[in-house]
């Protein structure tokens, strides 16, 4: 139960985050901005932590192992965040949530491709992400069937979901190998690494008073420090003791966080095909987790 505590919990922070980095772009600052900023707040204590602790280590055991992270920094870091962020500049927070908020399926799709010898995926756990994903088509259409969204920004939503799907699957490889604190480290730093192209193509930074205003820096300390550091190291370890596929699925809950959220500082509207996709997401996700669970038995 310990581990599907922090797992909830990590979730809920992240639902908060659509929201904050909505108050950010509100601000002036760019999606890459704010994804450099939190990324290299992490960074920094993560590597004063290994340093001081005794525990740094530079490089992986093999060239292999180094370019797994290398994609993990890439899924799991700058292209997630970049299609994630830049999503928000066209469609709600609440929108891009629930349209990322399919991983679970297509990480359980994944999973199955790729290790199909080892991971059986029951009907039980189909229908559950099936039933979770026709929540999120409710809420995103709210009511209006013929659609009236945001094909821009939901298309980047849909990548950065693509991203994270692959990220669960690569993290359940790297995980075998190395432990958490190392992985989420490394995700940091080719997080980083693999964010300076954009700033070739679109240089700039913003500036120091711009930062350091109240509306300003107190979020990008909460994505750098809360969502960004603390919330790494604990999914990671979810992933490690709970397997990707459960630890993935709570995802599903992303979205009733950042319906809350968007109600109370953005004042978008809680509807009743919101509460009713809601409602879905939460039986869909607890289908695919007692089948989880049965297999674990």
């Amino acid at each position: 139960m310990s581990y599907h505590l922090a797992a909830f919990i990590t979730i809920a922070i992240w639902g908060s985050t659509f929201v904050f980095t909505k108050m950010l772009l509100q601000n002036g600052l760019s999606p890459a901005q704010i994804f450099t900023i939190r990324f290299i707040i992490a960074y920094v204590l993560m590597t004063a932590y290994s340093v001081f602790s005794g525990r740094f280590k530079l490089l992986s055991s093999s060239i292999r192992d180094e370019f797994t992270m290398l994609l993990l920094g890439i899924t799991g870091g700058s292209m997630y965040f970049l299609t994630e962020n830049a999503a928000l500049l066209y469609t709600t927070a609440t929108n891009t949530s629930l349209i990322v908020c399919t991983c679970p399926l297509f990480a359980m799709l994944l999973m199955a491709i790729v290790y199909r010898h080892s991971e059986h995926i029951g009907r039980t756990q189909v229908v559950g992400s099936l039933i979770a994903c026709a929540g999120m088509a409710i809420v995103v259409l709210n009511g209006h069937f013929v659609l009236h969204l945001s094909p821009r920004g939901d298309m980047l939503a849909f990548a950065a979901c693509l991203c994270w799907a692959f990220y669960s699957l690569l993290m359940k490889t790297a995980l075998q190998r190395y432990n958490t604190l190392f992985i989420t480290r490394k995700v940091f730093f080719y997080g980083l690494i693999t964010i300076i192209p954009y700033y070739i193509v679109y240089p700039g930074f913003p500036s120091v008073q711009t930062l350091l205003s109240s509306d300003v820096i107190w979020n990008l300390l909460f994505l750098g420090v809360v969502a960004s550091m603390l919330c790494f190291v604990v999914w990671n370890w979810v992933i490690d003791k709970l397997g990707a596929l459960v630890a993935t699925n709570w995802v599903y809950f992303n979205p009733i966080t950042t319906i809350l959220f968007a109600w109370w500082l953005l004042n978008e509207t809680i509807t009743p095909w919101f509460l009713l996709g809601t409602t879905l997401i939460i039986v869909g996700m607890f289908l695919s987790d007692r089948q989880s669970r049965k297999k674990l038995e």
